[in-house]
C-alpha cells in the first residue's frame, strides 16, 4: 500500500494538513471530470483518509474548490495572500532564518502564512537541492545560505506590496 503525501491548504482561518489531496485533484484532472463532479471525487477521496467535522464540510468544499481551479488555471499563488516556505532539516541555520523572518514581519507589520517544510521530498519538490531556502509567494529567494537580514526585508516588502 502506498503511502499518500500530505498537502496543506488553508480552511477558513487556519491551514490544514490533507492526505491525498494532491493525489485526488490530480486523478480528478485526469478524469476530465466538470467541476461540480470533481469537486464531489476529491471531498469524497479527501474525507476517506482524513478527519472533517460535520460542521466544516461547508469550508472544507470551498477550500477544495479553490484549491482545483488553481490547479486547473497553473496558478500556485492564492491573490492577496503573502506566502512564506522556508525549507530545512530544521537546523540550527533553518530556525535562524524562521526567527530572522518573524522579526522582520512583526518591525514592519506585514502578515503571511508561513510554512515549514522539513520532509526531504517535499523540499526536492520544490527544486530546491540546498537548505536553508526561502520561497516567497512560490519564488525561491535563496538556497543553500542564509540571506543577510536587510535583503529578506527587501523581500518581503516587496512581496507585501504587490498584493
Amino acid at each position: 500500500m502506498t503511502q499518500l503525501a500530505e498537502k496543506k491548504i488553508r480552511i477558513g482561518k487556519a491551514t490544514i494538513g490533507l492526505i491525498g489531496l494532491d493525489q485526488a485533484m490530480n486523478q480528478a484532472r485526469e478524469q476530465n471530470l466538470d467541476e461540480d463532479a470533481a469537486l464531489d471525487f476529491i471531498y469524497k477521496a479527501v474525507s476517506r483518509e482524513n478527519y472533517i467535522p460535520s460542521t466544516a464540510v461547508g469550508a472544507y468544499k470551498n477550500a477544495l474548490r479553490s484549491e482545483y481551479q488553481r490547479l486547473i488555471s497553473g496558478s500556485d499563488q492564492k491573490t492577496g495572500e503573502l506566502i512564506i516556505k522556508i525549507l530545512g532539516p530544521g537546523c540550527v541555520s533553518c530556525n535562524k532564518l524562521n526567527t530572522m523572518i518573524f522579526d522582520i514581519m512583526q518591525r514592519l507589520s506585514i502578515a503571511a502564512d508561513i510554512e515549514q517544510i522539513h520532509d526531504l521530498d517535499e523540499i526536492w519538490r520544490h527544486g530546491v537541492i540546498s537548505t536553508p531556502a526561502l520561497i516567497i509567494n512560490g519564488q525561491i529567494k535563496c538556497s543553500g545560505r542564509m540571506p543577510p537580514p536587510a535583503e529578506v526585508e527587501k523581500w518581503l516588502v516587496e512581496a507585501a506590496d504587490r498584493d
